[in-house]
């Protein structure tokens, strides 16, 4: 049992390891610069890095309202039960 949790482990690091070479390569491949806006401010970066900020921005805000609805789900649950 340990054996495959271990190699399991491993398939996981190598799958994140080969997103992490894609990614790279992505950004090496998009550094025109991009103008940007955000609240006023303004700022150039390479296309292939506001792409990734915008991209984490987006999974960030699901994990908070996924958050928030799981913490909704076990509160509701929580006072069925009492």
């Amino acid at each position: 049992m340990a054996r495959t949790r271990t190699s399991g482990i491993w398939v996981a690091v190598i799958v994140a390891v080969l997103v992490l070479v894609f990614l790279l390569i992505f950004i090496l491949q998009n550094l025109a610069g991009a103008q940007v806006f955000f609240l006023g401010a303004s700022g150039t970066l390479p296309l292939g890095v506001a792409m990734l900020l915008a991209a984490v921005a987006g999974a960030l805000l699901i994990a908070l309202v996924g958050s928030a609805r799981i913490f909704q789900l076990r509160h509701t649950a929580r006072r069925r039960r009492h």
